[in-house]
């Protein structure tokens, strides 16, 4: 057979080279009794199984993973779900036929959408359509993925991803998938190359043995000729020397080719990002997003919970700053019992510090607990979306009034610098108009919004894009207002770890980036080759 090229989209980088594993995700059926109400009462029992099951994972982890749990919570918890189905047995259905036939019509609903938001999620309403059905039927709904396989298939549920061990190599490769699924999240998180959206995988009723992976070009060769694979080899060959030079220097402190000295930070999304890390490696913390710590099986964390939590990050930067981000619920990032409902437009609506200046009982809770633990170290705070002066006023004096409570009560605290995050263009144009303490710049929402594009609608992919002329204006004006006020500047988002970008980011005047902990050896080897 000729070797066969296929091109989709990049949901994560790297590259790969293995056997195909085809992805079977089957369940096998049971035999129903006939009985309405025991058919009724067997799928209640596997749904609160199913629920049960998936919150004893997410005490197994911890950030994006932990995140997409609890989404699939939220949805098989909502009743709405289910109803079809026990209609349908209501009628005579068996409880795995009613189940499937309802599920699968809500997964062809999630795919049709037209934001890809909703698109993404269909391998969540998969993963809980078999993780029921397996309880229906005593089958195994997880498939069992070899270390070093090429898995290919039309989507892969998140429970399938989680049961790999991806440290050992492989990639994954789908005929439909989302660069913004959970699973991509979870792929470049880990370090798995993956391309979505290849269209049917039939290779005409041949099933190769051998694929390529490019997860930077979103490109895949199926039984490749031998040339073809020669050369693939090399550059992996060069790629993993790449790494192994930059993993070399990665506790060195970054300098362009010109000796001007840069500061790298890193990105914490929950407490595992920092386990066995050594602090070394970074100048501090430039951004904790404690959403991670709201999590809805846990409810809304007490004072003492933040507290702990703030504290062991701000001991484990061992005297290097460490800035935490007050809660940014809303938007794609939901809490129930927290955040609105049924809003037309949650990215433009009650999120990050409108929603906590809504929610003031919530928001004083994680101030106490912010003001606390910045007894133990040099720690910041940043306000999430701010948009206008008054926001950052409301949120200083709040933050006056609670440490002047702890200190009234004989709490030891101390009021950390209080910063703003420039994510929306009517910030970043008024910068100086801001008495923040410092500036962090949120490259994925700045960018959302000055080419009112989102990075997850494949259709307008193209235009969001942090190296536009216009986005990288505003970043150098909100440069040039620290520059004038003498406050620092640092960039957080996603940008600030596409090393692509580097040199024009550097260009803006910018000197600290914080990124994830993958990408700091990576970041500082690119650094080194800017000029001047």
């Amino acid at each position: 057979m000729a070797e066969i090229h296929l091109t989709g989209r990049a949901a994560s980088s790297g590259l790969a080279i293995g056997p195909v594993t085809l992805l079977a995700t089957a369940v096998a059926r049971r035999t129903d009794v006939g009985d309405p109400a025991h058919e009724a009462a067997a799928l209640q029992a596997a749904i609160e199984a199913a629920t049960a099951e998936i919150a004893g994972l997410i005490e197994s982890v911890q950030g994006e993973a932990a995140d997409m749990l609890e989404f699939q919570v939220a949805m098989i918890e909502d009743d709405a779900l289910a109803e079809e189905a026990y209609h349908a047995i209501a009628e005579g259905a068996a409880a795995d036929q009613a189940w499937r036939a309802a599920l699968d019509a809500e997964v062809a609903g999630y795919r049709s959408a037209e934001d890809e938001y909703f698109r993404a999620r269909a391998a969540d309403l998969v993963d809980i359509r078999d993780r029921v059905l397996a309880h229906l039927s005593g089958a195994d709904p997880a498939a069992k993925i070899a270390g070093d396989s090429i898995v290919a298939g039309e989507d892969i549920t998140p429970s399938a991803f989680l049961a790999a061990d991806w440290s050992r190599g492989g990639a994954i490769v789908l005929a439909a998938g989302s660069p913004s699924s959970h699973v991509a999240m979870l792929a470049r998180a880990r370090g798995a190359p993956m391309v979505v959206g290849l269209g049917p995988l039939s290779w005409k009723g041949h099933t190769p043995a051998l694929a390529l992976v490019d997860g930077d070009t979103g490109t895949v060769i199926f039984d490749p000729e031998p040339e073809t694979r020669r050369r693939f080899e090399l550059r992996m060959a060069s790629a993993k020397a790449a790494r192994a030079a930059a993993e070399a220097v990665r506790t060195e402190p970054a300098r362009t080719a010109g000796g001007r000295p840069i500061s790298v930070l890193v990105n914490v999304a929950a407490l595992d990002d920092i386990d066995g890390l050594d602090p070394a490696i970074c100048d501090g913390v430039g951004l904790v997003r404690t959403e991670f710590l709201f999590e809805a099986s846990h409810g809304l964390p007490d004072e003492d919970t933040q507290y702990a939590v703030y504290r062991r990050i701000v001991d484990w930067a061992k005297g290097r700053p460490v800035t935490i981000r007050t809660l940014d619920a809303g938007g794609d990032k939901p809490i129930p019992g927290l955040t609105a409902d049924g809003e037309s437009n949650p990215f433009l609506g009650l999120r990050g510090i409108r929603l906590s200046l809504a929610r003031p009982q919530v928001f004083r809770v994680q101030l106490r607990a912010l003001s606390r633990a910045a007894v133990h170290g040099p720690l910041k705070v940043m306000l999430p979306m701010i948009t206008v002066p008054s926001e950052l006023d409301r949120a200083a004096s709040m933050l006056d009034a609670e440490c002047s409570a702890l200190a009234a009560k004989g709490i030891a605290c101390a009021r950390p610098p209080l910063g703003i995050m420039v994510e929306v263009p009517a910030a970043a144009l008024r910068a100086e108009d801001f008495e923040s303490a410092f500036y962090s710049i949120g490259s994925n929402d700045l960018t959302q919004y000055t080419m009112a594009a989102a990075r997850d609608v494949g259709a307008v992919a193209d235009l969001n894009d942090t190296g536009n002329p216009a986005v990288l204006s505003l970043i150098a004006r909100t440069v040039e207002a620290g520059r004038r006020r003498g406050v620092e500047v640092s960039l957080c988002g996603d940008a600030a770890a596409d090393t692509r970008l580097t040199a024009v980011l550097l260009a803006t005047g910018l000197t600290i980036f914080s990124v994830a902990p993958v990408a700091v050896a990576r970041l500082k080897a690119v650094i080194a080759t800017v000029r001047p």
